[in-house]
């Protein structure tokens, strides 16, 4: 072969070359783009993005509390600052300016979660669980059927499904050649970053997918099993195995809510029986920002800027001075009353950042040790916030309501037990 028959040859090769590259860029381009399309007939629920009532939690007027009963240009002095309901256990919340309240609490709180298989049982997965910090990066929309849209229809599978879960998260790439031209991709902005994936918000009874037992604490509910929903992408993202079986997803039955009995207001009190879903333990949590500011300065020192969404809450009031609900019985928010069950003894989970998924070795968790046992039912753990059991099992909370406490008295917490189990001395 002579000097131009090589020149042509390598031209040849180089041509094929980018003309194969091409097509397989724009084949992993196509692949991985996320459909933005609404869920048909749905409208979201919560604020618009970019927006929150806690825009301002770090205002030092949140660090010292005010007299109830004044009034000011927002409301009343003691009212909801913010409103949060968590529909994946574990994931980010969605921040809502209103919303119905159920016998499980917040309505969709904590009606997910996932679960991985070991010891011959599935157990959920919470950010408690080393290697799950990423879960606080998925970012969960809640759909519901809105008549007046364009494209609603009775009969599609969103509204009879009552809405969908969007579940939307980081794209990870994936190694090799595609996880280059994947990252190559994301880089020229013409690749999604997020992917999304979608699930019924609340399956029929006689649905496709199985009613299985589920492990919460001490508890094990029927659940339907999800998982031949998860796309592979949702395994890559949280490190595991695409072929995996052993990871799932469950959403909570309701006729198999976990009923509560332990420091909660008896079924012949309330005329119903207390229940939840996969929330640990109680229908709703509670905080008051000005306790919030007083850990938060306390451990300034490791983090300084201790968002109070580390904590989960579903309500978040202002107007207390810091832990003066540590002794509150019964509240009224928005004219319903609520029983503060007990304090919330927290865990370790905090210490993950809900902005980034990493996880701090000690703080704010070795912070309210220092000061916060005061619980004589757990010297153990510290406290900070309540639980709360309504009196009502339906009704409406609205960011605004007015808070008043109705009764005080002494706290002490009961430790979960198994079935059968009894309380010592009782």
């Amino acid at each position: 072969m002579n000097e131009i028959d090589h020149f042509f040859g390598e031209l040849i090769f180089s041509r094929e070359t980018l003309i194969c590259f091409i097509v397989c860029f724009i084949t992993v381009i196509l692949s991985q783009k996320t459909s933005t399309i609404p869920p048909k007939g749905c409208r979201r629920l919560g604020l618009p993005p970019g927006t929150s009532n806690l825009d301002d939690e770090f205002d030092p007027k949140y660090n010292n509390g005010v007299p109830q009963g004044q009034e000011d240009d927002s409301g009343p002095s003691w009212r909801v600052k913010a409103l949060f309901s968590y529909p994946l256990k574990s994931c980010a919340g969605v921040e809502l300016q209103v919303s119905n309240v159920v016998s499980t609490g917040l309505e969709y709180d904590r009606q997910f979660t996932f679960a991985a298989y070991n010891n011959d049982e599935w157990n959920i997965r919470t950010l408690r669980n080393a290697g799950f910090n990423r879960l606080a990066l998925i970012q969960p929309e809640i759909w519901v059927p809105d008549p007046s849209a364009q494209d609603y229809d009775p009969n599609c599978p969103e509204v009879q499904h009552k809405g969908v879960l969007l579940i939307n998260y980081p794209r990870i790439a994936p190694a090799g050649w595609i996880g280059l031209l994947t990252k190559t991709g994301m880089a020229l902005k013409i690749v999604d970053s997020q992917c999304q994936f979608q699930v019924p918000l609340d399956p029929p009874a006689k649905s496709k997918f199985p009613l299985v037992p589920v492990k919460i604490w001490k508890d094990r509910p029927l659940a339907y099993d999800l998982g031949k929903l998860l796309p592979a992408s949702l395994f890559n993202f949280l490190g595991l195995d695409p072929n995996d079986k052993t990871f799932t997803l469950f959403r909570a039955s309701a006729p198999h809510a976990r009923e509560i009995f332990r420091n909660a207001p008896s079924k012949e009190e309330l005329g119903h029986q207390p229940n939840t879903a996969f929330a640990d333990a109680y229908p709703i949590h509670l905080l008051n920002m000005s306790s919030h500011r007083d850990v938060a300065s306390r451990c300034a020192y490791a983090i300084p800027h201790l968002s109070i969404q580390r904590f989960r809450a579903n309500i978040i009031v202002q107007g207390p001075s810091a832990f003066e609900e540590d002794h509150w019985k019964r509240v009224s928010i928005g004219g319903t009353e609520i029983h503060a069950s007990c304090r919330t003894v927290r865990c370790r989970l905090p210490n993950v950042d809900p902005a980034s998924g990493d996880r701090h070795k000690s703080e704010p968790d070795k912070t309210l040790k220092s000061y916060r046992r005061i619980d004589e039912g757990d010297r153990t753990n510290a406290c900070l916030g309540m639980q709360l059991v309504p009196a009502k099992k339906e009704f409406v909370l609205r960011v605004g309501d007015e808070v008043n406490v109705l009764e005080t008295g002494l706290h002490q917490y009961i430790k979960m037990l198994a079935p059968g189990e009894k309380v010592e001395g009782v």
